[in-house]
């Protein structure tokens, strides 16, 4: 009987929201407690890195929906988990990078980002609140202190010293407490994740019995250097970073300049490139152990069936292709397209979906999931009847993409901070350098086509559904109504926010 009621809630979530990001007051049977809301999220995970997941199939694929069309708007950490917090495209957020100026947890700070998120509105909702693992990049640089916690939180475990990138030597705050943790076995960072995850979980239930939970929790794995766990650092010998049709591309006259700028990839490089492969797969194996705990411990303690539980990372990554090293920040679908698998009430296992979804949507979907009231400024949708498999026919059609460009980052700062991102071999450049991408705005359609326009004068434009690999970019050839079109569209988009931005989503 539960179960009936539980699809019933979903579906009447999904007939009470609008495409829009505010959230309505959705009333549910009596007896049944607001569902509780797990959300991990990975550092830099590929689309295709989700195969070696065996947990994450087991549990979450073939339990729950894969989403088949989910992007980021803007393929750089900060931004996007910012995006994610706040429901906002970077143009409405203006954090388009890791650091100040740009960006980074100082911006965000400075700005006030942080008086208004998903850890706010659920707060006020009723919720216990919990942020366990990588929150901004440089946090908590310029904040009163090293233990500050920002609105919202109910409970707060996260690194603020050392260097969790390496996932050892780091210092985490934990509710106000810097903890030092060092270098043997059981100071794996993930795996104390995991552990105080499963301690809030367990907690929450015992102790605070009726009231819902919202967990987000993000690893520092796949990130460069992709340290694995010593028992799993042996595993998948001699594999290699996909081979597609783009890897170290012989031809890419048509590319913007940037691009064409690029060397081949040497043997060296490729290597190398292989190397981190392996270590970002071996890095995701304690991730996937982390996946099994909680839902073991949510069905041990009879929450399981109450639970949302999202997977997710937040931004793709690029291994060669294009003659790219190891990176991300491109409008290339290998940095756009990442995965969104989630099981909860009422999905049907197994199940998948087709419409255009992205980062930004993640906020209103918490919202309305809580029966939280989500902000007017919120530009992204609730993904609530996507779930329930009732996407609307008026759906975005359209979703915009966005790049500044990304200075070099400061090394002093860096040394000062290791909470800060390190570079890529991508940002690094074949001569110690980032390569030079000219600032961006695009647009990826629902019929298949990837839109760039460049600051420098430069155009591209791909059709994804007969050249998957993007080695064609067929902008010159395309018909000047078209070109228009496609202009237009952006031009709207890109200077639009809230109800404006997702109607003109629907149509050029």
């Amino acid at each position: 009987m539960r179960s009936v009621l539980r699809l019933a809630t979903v579906v009447v979530l999904a007939l009470h929201v609008a495409c829009g990001g505010g959230s309505s007051n959705v009333t549910r049977p009596p007896d049944q407690q607001s569902p509780n809301i797990v959300f991990i999220l990975t550092d830099d995970q590929a689309l295709t890195d989700l195969a070696y997941m065996p947990q994450v199939k087991a549990l979450l694929v073939d339990q729950g929906m894969t989403f088949q069309n989910h992007y980021v708007t803007l393929s750089l950490c900060c931004p996007s988990r910012v995006t994610g917090l706040r429901g906002q495209f970077a143009h409405n957020t203006d954090i388009f990078d890791n650091s100040a100026p740009d960006g980074g947890f100082a911006a965000v700070y400075a700005l006030g980002l942080e008086q208004s998120t998903v850890a706010t509105w659920l707060s006020a909702a009723g919720y216990r609140t919990a942020m366990l693992g990588k929150y901004l990049n440089g946090y908590p640089d310029t904040a009163p202190s090293k233990t500050y916690i920002p609105p919202g939180w109910t409970e707060w475990v996260s690194p603020n010293d050392g260097n969790p990138y390496k996932e050892y030597n780091y210092t985490l705050n934990v509710n106000g407490t810097s903890v030092s943790y060092g270098e043997t076995e059981a100071d794996y960072l993930t795996d104390v994740l995991s552990t105080k995850a499963v301690d809030f979980i367990n907690r929450s239930i015992d102790q605070h019995p009726g009231q819902p939970f919202f967990l987000y929790l993000a690893s520092y794995a796949p990130h460069a250097p992709a340290t694995p766990a010593p028992r799993h650092a042996n595993l998948f010998p001699g594999a290699q970073a996909p081979r597609t049709a783009s890897f170290n591309e012989a031809d890419v006259s048509d590319k913007p300049p940037w691009v064409q700028a690029q060397p081949l990839l040497t043997a060296t490089q490729i290597a190398d490139i292989d190397d981190l492969y392996r270590k970002r797969l071996q890095s995701l194996q304690a991730v996937d152990e982390m996946v099994k705990a909680i839902v073991d411990t949510l069905q041990a303690k009879g929450q399981l069936a109450n639970t949302y539980i999202f997977f997710a990372s937040d931004n793709g990554f690029h291994q060669g292709q294009h003659r790219l090293d190891s990176g991300k920040m491109t409008a290339f679908e290998e940095d756009l397209r990442v995965p969104l698998v989630v099981r909860g009430p009422g999905i049907v296992a197994g199940s998948s979906a087709t419409a255009m979804t992205a980062n930004v949507d993640y906020a209103s979907t918490f919202a309305e999931i809580a029966g939280a009231t989500a902000p007017s400024f919120v530009d992204g949708r609730s993904l609530v009847p996507v779930l329930a498999g009732q996407a609307p026919a008026d759906w975005r059609q359209a979703l915009l993409l966005e790049h500044k460009t990304v200075k070099n980052p400061d090394e002093n700062l860096l040394a000062r901070n290791g909470t800060l991102e390190p570079s890529d071999p991508f940002e690094k450049g074949a001569g110690g350098s980032r390569p030079d991408i000219a600032p961006f705005s695009g647009l990826r359609t629902v019929d298949g086509k990837t839109y760039v326009e460049y600051e420098d004068g430069s155009f591209e434009l791909y059709d994804n559904d007969t050249d998957p690999a993007q080695l064609t970019n067929v902008y010159s050839s395309t018909p000047p109504d078209r070109k228009l079109q496609l202009s237009r569209w952006l031009g709207t988009l890109k200077g639009a926010s809230g109800t404006t931005l997702r109607q003109a989503e629907r149509s050029p």
